[in-house]
């Protein structure tokens, strides 16, 4: 189970950080990710953590202002957002790989391509 966190209501150029723990299933040796979906559009791939080279991935609509990290101990996957803009408002959601599995790189922006979810955290930026 995928247990997202830290959503909330904040203005334009604020910081939020969301979490998302893991419990009953280990997902540190696999790749995590992040998603949104705003209203009335397909849920979109924000950032990813690749297990097997260590390295983040960022959509080019939040690089630069999303760090993507993960405590292994903590079985926890973190979104720092900042610099926050008005489009992205949305229902942020974290994704698992599984344990020891890893997305192929051609499909990691591929919602379908990742078999665990957690329920999504909503991030509204309002002026």
């Amino acid at each position: 189970q995928l247990q997202a966190s830290g959503g909330g209501l904040v203005q334009p150029g604020d910081s939020l950080r969301l979490s998302c723990t893991a419990s009953g299933r280990t997902f540190s040796r696999g790749d995590m990710g992040w998603f949104r979906q705003a209203p009335g559009e397909e849920r979109a791939w924000v950032a990813n953590f690749r297990r097997n080279n260590g390295r983040a991935y960022y959509s080019d609509s939040v690089k630069g202002r999303f760090t993507i990290s993960r405590d292994d101990a903590k079985n926890t996957v973190y979104l720092e957002m900042n610099n926050l803009k008005l489009e992205d408002t949305a229902v942020y959601s974290c994704a698992a790989s599984g344990e020891g599995r890893q997305i192929i790189l051609s499909q990691m922006s591929n919602p379908r391509a990742w078999p665990f979810w957690g329920q999504g955290t909503l991030v509204t930026v309002s002026s």
